[in-house]
């Protein structure tokens, strides 16, 4: 029997919207558990869709399972000094304490950035191997939109992304770690590393791995795996994260240097041959409203339109309302459009009280340039309490807070707000407020990829709008600091020069 740390730290950084994720966005998100100490992680984590409760059951009981500590916090801005530098000494400690151990096993994601350090979880990995020595196996899982970093590589011994966007596959991913770290417990850490790393940024619109040439990619890694390898992934990287190693790559760990570099060289360059397939339609919300209008028409489905620029799983405010704009002035009908971050609407909502109607500015509450609010009067339908557990196969399990919440009609579309930002890549969000949404004509949500998951076995039709929000689809809109010169900036898109801002 082994005596096997466990733990996690996740943030998916987006640095280009304004303000910080601070400790209280780690201790307390709107939708997933709180940070967990100890034993809480095994009560209130495992159970859920995260990759540590995969690992958790696939390890089983014949080692020792020593928890640490785990926090997540929902996609947002750069991670403050305080609040990296706080969460790290405390799972670190809780690492130092619970020496000595075999291995470590981390719930990591991949793309956070603290506002002093770049590559937060190479940070994180590398304190942790000082603190375990030279000898101990560590292995983590990742988020599929980690930008892997040299440091991450060099300092664990097996990294395991997920192969699916949406991220239905969190659980095996951590199953797959266990069974990492019971070959590294037989055999020893590996001696062979290698990291690929892609000459272009990959928008998420492009990312999904439902349709090719990432579905090829993500088979392409499955099947460089040979039985010298302990760790093939390939990562499609997060372009609104701001350092020099931002993109895609791919990381490998083997039991020789050869055949690191060679299943590394194998699926860069099924890669690089794809680069010109990589694309999805992306429309103007004007557009989306009307083609979703005339395919409701004669459809028994809903049409989703997916609000990508504002996914709060991407770091959105979640308080923008152009879509929302664009359904009222085409007088859609039978519409319902959520989830709406904005606490003064619930507030004044929930003052009012159901059936009341309520003249105000909706949305739009976020410094973000080009997003204005939405001033209208509005019926309150339903209040509500924001509390719910997600049902869908990406979430399911995870407890849901946004807050006092409320819903909303104008015209003929009905608007779910709540006052806490959550992606709405559940339907159970909509059911929070008594919509179903498999009855509606049209669906108009908050996400870029992740909704798949949930909504599109009930869709006639899937569009992805483009209005303005805190996710930028394309990065050349983005003032990075750190990237690298020379890399692409979409796929056959112009290279990146230098500084922006």
């Amino acid at each position: 029997m082994a005596r096997i740390a466990i733990g996690g730290f996740l943030h998916e950084t987006n640095c280009f919207v304004p303000g910080l994720t601070d400790w209280s966005q780690f201790a307390e998100p709107a939708d997933r558990p709180g940070l967990s100490r100890g034993a809480e992680i095994l009560e209130r984590v495992v159970p859920t869709s995260f990759a540590i409760g995969g690992f958790v059951h696939a390890i089983g009981k014949q080692h020792e399972l020593v928890p640490t500590i785990w926090t997540s916090a929902t996609a947002g801005p750069y991670v403050p000094p305080d609040a990296y530098e706080r969460i790290a000494a405390l799972l670190l400690a809780s690492l130092a304490d619970a020496l000595p151990v075999e291995a470590v096993y981390l719930d990591l994601h991949g793309a956070m950035v603290a506002e002093h350090v770049e590559d937060g979880e190479g940070e994180l990995l590398a304190r942790a191997r000082a603190v375990v020595g030279p000898h101990v196996p560590v292995v983590a899982s990742l988020d599929y939109h980690c930008n892997v970093t040299r440091r991450m590589v060099a300092n664990s011994d097996g990294l395991f992304a997920y192969r699916t966007y949406p991220h239905v596959d969190q659980p095996e991913t951590g199953a797959r770690a266990a069974e990492a770290v019971e070959r590294l417990l037989r055999e020893g850490r590996p001696k062979g590393r290698a990291l690929r790393r892609l000459p272009f940024l990959l928008p998420l619109e492009f990312q999904c791995t439902m349709v090719d040439p990432t579905a090829s990619v993500i088979q392409a890694s499955i099947d460089a795996v040979t039985p010298d390898i302990v760790a093939c992934s390939y990562l499609a990287g997060f372009p609104p994260s701001d350092l020099y190693e931002c993109g895609p790559g791919v990381p490998v760990h083997a039991m020789t240097q050869e055949a690191a570099d060679r299943a590394a060289d194998q699926v860069a360059r099924t890669i690089a041959l794809a680069e010109a397939h990589f694309a999805e339609p992306l429309l103007d919300p004007a557009t989306a409203a009307r083609q979703a209008m005339a395919t409701a028409a004669g459809a028994s489905r809903p049409v989703i339109i997916a609000d990508s620029q504002d996914n709060p799983g991407c770091g959105g405010s979640g308080d923008t309302v152009g879509v929302l704009q664009a359904l009222v002035a085409a007088d859609a009908q039978g519409a319902v459009f959520g989830l709406l971050a904005d606490a003064y609407a619930a507030e004044t909502a929930h003052a009012a009280g159901v059936g009341a109607e309520i003249t105000l500015d909706l949305g739009g509450r976020t410094q973000i340039p080009s997003v204005v609010p939405m001033p209208g009067t509005f019926k309150v339908e339903k209040l509500c309490d924001g509390q719910f557990t997600a049902t869908g196969p990406l979430a399911k399990g995870r407890p849901a807070n946004i807050g006092p919440s409320a819903l909303l009609s104008i015209g003929g579309v009905k608007v779910c707000v709540g006052s806490r930002r959550m992606q709405t890549h559940d339907q159970s969000v909509f059911r929070h407020f008594g919509i179903e949404p498999a009855q509606q004509k049209i669906v108009a949500l908050k996400s870029t990829c992740h909704f798949r998951a949930d909504f599109q076995p009930i869709a006639e039709d899937v569009l992805v709008a483009i209005a303005p929000g805190g996710y930028v689809s394309d990065p050349t809109s983005y003032a990075y600091k750190r990237l690298r010169s020379g890399v692409r900036l979409f796929p056959l898109g112009p290279e990146f020069a230098g500084e922006l801002g």
